[in-house]
């Protein structure tokens, strides 16, 4: 797991080489233990096609069996900038698999005409290893690195499609001339770029790194801050930075350095249908059960200590419950993390946020080393500033807790499971689906489950709360961002159909949002985060389990606002048959237990102990947010929320997250 930086020139010369260290250095947390930088000259700028590069360290990275040129030498720094470079790729290398030197990136081929700068995990490496010598590559090192060089080189760019892992990478072929930038299937690892206007090409797997390029310009997005603001996420693949965008999950963009062709491709999309040759239930279910244990034991494998983190939920217990059984038989003991909230000052439902109890539970139960850290109101505040910074824009939910869980994590492993994923796949929000019930048609369908996920500002609110902005955002029409995630076309005959394009819509948006912010917060304590649930085969399988056995009871649907957090009505209806799965694998109670999210109890915190800051951060006439929004509509909102008239959690900390985005970017 690594940061990966580049920069790539179309139509000039050379590229600006003053910016390639700090570029890689402002993504130093996601890669403490080694730095490597590749300068190349793709010939494209010469008649006479001549291909060379310059392949260099930092002293304090150097290796003493093979140590290569150190940035920081003087000489040397004269000697690079004396020539001309169209490509860059720089590295920072959080090490997990093969974590001697042999696994140092950028890394090419034995030829010197493939290179590669990867962050991810293959978790099937091994086995692809196996298949490539058997066509006579061979290799030098056990990292995955390695494995994915030689498969571009056995099957091109479709070795995508063989890869089981997350991973972010680009790659350089200078055979061919093509430059790659890729990312894996669900989005587990963020890539993003931006193209100048000059046509160079900035990429890096966080923006600040982009944005210390000078040659980007960038300013606000005020057209994704009205997306972001009704949705509390990006669908589209755009950023609160204009002109730099994510790379879209199963896409990967191909460069022609001669003819200067860029194209971007999606290789793989989810695909929620029902299949034809399983008969009954029972079949599913003994499947699900071989797939899921399997994706634990394939993402358990590393060279570095690796943890679960166990909420008290089914999907962290379950995967808890399996790793912890593998690390018995070798005599070891799985490290699992909880957080847990202080609830002096809650009320209601919120006095259930606190699920220690229960984990502690499951970890007596499985035998695990169990820490866990308990959260206070204040918390929140004095993590704003850092986890605003590493998070780098707002995304969705209250993200500070994941914060707080990767910081506690890091103390103990370097690898950290997680349940990502369990809900998205099996029906694991039964409120969401009843919007796929009586629909006349699709359009139908869209409009209710449009104004479903109006998450912050519902549409009366929009034209004026953007009042500010309004004429640089008058053609832009949300509803319109939503329908565009039904990329291809509609069959939707039945409630399954409806319910199935649900679940596609959560799994493109609601799960790749987590996903991004899951990454972030761990990179930035330097801790890798792996999802079992989005293994290949185990997402493959889980698509085609018809929704009846996913939902209890499909045409009734519970229906609850989850805005409204003080009257939302558990349920243990959703992931049905995964319930009955996991009843192989943790107690019964815990199968059976109601539906709760990881949620630290801001309804009562935001009215009462963090009330002050609240008002301090976003109530008063300096906050910079009345920029782009209009003070008093924000006023009376939260005024409602204060007076415990409608809970405006979710929007609270939009706001606060929002404005503390503007100080670290205002220049």
């Amino acid at each position: 797991m690594c940061g990966i930086v580049g920069v790539l020139s179309l139509y000039k010369k050379t590229i600006n080489l003053r910016y390639l260290k700090p570029m890689a250095d402002k993504i130093s947390h996601r890669g403490p233990d080694d730095a490597g930088y590749l300068c190349l000259n793709s010939g494209t700028f010469d008649e006479k096609n001549k291909t060379f590069y310059k392949y260099f360290t930092e002293k304090k990275f150097q290796n003493k069996i093979n140590p290569l040129p150190a940035l920081d030498s003087e000489s040397f720094r004269r000697e690079l900038y004396s020539q001309n470079f169209d490509l860059y790729m720089g590295h920072r290398r959080l090490s997990i698999l093969d974590v001697s030197y042999a696994g140092h990136q950028p890394m090419s081929d034995s030829s010197k005409n493939i290179w590669i700068s990867y962050n991810g995990e293959i978790y099937n490496f091994k086995q692809l290893r196996s298949e490539l010598k058997k066509f006579g590559h061979i290799f030098k090192s056990n990292s995955d690195t390695e494995v994915i060089i030689y498969a571009y080189k056995q099957w091109g760019i479709n070795c995508l499609k063989k890869f089981n892992g997350m991973f972010a990478f680009s790659l350089y072929d200078n055979l061919k001339k093509k430059f790659y930038l890729c990312r894996d299937r669900y989005g587990i690892k963020p890539i993003y770029y931006h193209l100048t206007d000059d046509k160079t090409l900035v990429y890096a797997s966080e923006i600040k790194s982009i944005l210390e390029y000078d040659e980007v310009n960038t300013e606000i997005n005020k057209s994704s801050l009205i997306e972001y603001f009704t949705f509390q996420n990006f669908f589209t693949n755009s950023t609160l930075h204009k002109n730099i965008q994510i790379l879209e999950a199963g896409n990967y963009i191909e460069i022609n350095l001669v003819s200067k062709k860029l194209k971007q491709l999606q290789y793989w999309d989810f695909n929620f249908t029902n299949p034809q040759n399983i008969k009954d239930e029972r079949e599913y279910k003994e499947e699900l059960s071989r797939l899921f244990s399997k994706a634990v034991e394939n993402q358990l494998v590393s060279d570095v200590p690796v943890g679960s983190y166990l909420s008290g939920g089914m999907d962290s217990g379950s995967i808890t419950a399996i790793a912890s059984n593998f690390f018995q038989k070798s005599n070891n003991t799985l490290k699992t993390f909880t957080i847990g909230f202080d609830l002096t000052s809650a009320s209601g439902i919120e006095l259930s946020f606190d699920e220690r109890k229960k984990a502690k539970y499951m970890s007596n139960k499985f035998k695990t080393e169990h820490y866990e850290m308990i959260l206070k109101s204040g918390d929140m505040e004095k993590s704003l500033p850092k986890l605003a910074y590493h998070l780098e824009e707002p995304r969705v939910g209250q993200s500070y807790p994941n914060y707080y869980a990767a910081e506690l994590a890091s103390k103990h492993v370097k690898v950290v499971l997680s349940g990502a994923g369990g809900d998205e796949l099996f029906a694991g929000y039964p409120w969401r689906y009843y919007k796929a019930t009586n629909n006349k048609n699709f359009e139908d369908y869209i409009d209710k489950y449009y104004v479903f996920w109006q998450r912050l500002i519902p549409n009366k609110y929009i034209a004026k709360i953007f009042s500010p902005i309004k004429k640089d955002i008058e053609n832009i029409w949300t509803k319109d961002i939503f329908r565009n995630v039904f990329k291809n076309s509609i069959l939707a005959k039945t409630t399954e159909d409806y319910i199935n394009h649900s679940l596609y819509f959560e799994a493109k948006t609601f799960l790749h949002g987590l996903l991004t912010v899951e990454d972030k917060l761990s990179m930035s304590h330097s801790i890798e985060t792996r999802v079992p649930f989005l293994d290949n085969e185990l997402v493959d399988f889980s698509q085609k389990i018809p929704a009846k056995y996913k939902l209890g009871n499909l045409n009734k649907v519970i229906k609850m606002n989850e805005n409204e957090i003080s009257k939302i009505i558990k349920t243990n209806d959703g992931k049905m048959i995964l319930r009955k799965v996991m009843s192989n694998y943790i107690p019964n109670n815990i199968v059976k237990a109601e539906k709760q999210g990881f949620s630290a109890p801001d309804n009562s915190w935001f009215k009462g102990e963090s009330i002050d800051f609240v008002k301090t951060k976003i109530l008063n006439k300096k906050a910079k947010i009345y920029k782009y929004l209009d003070k008093s509509v924000i006023k009376k909102l939260i005024n409602e929320h204060l007076e415990g008239k409608q809970n405006r959690r979710l929007f609270i900390w939009s706001l606060i997250n929002f404005e503390e985005w503007i100080r670290i970017n205002e220049k």
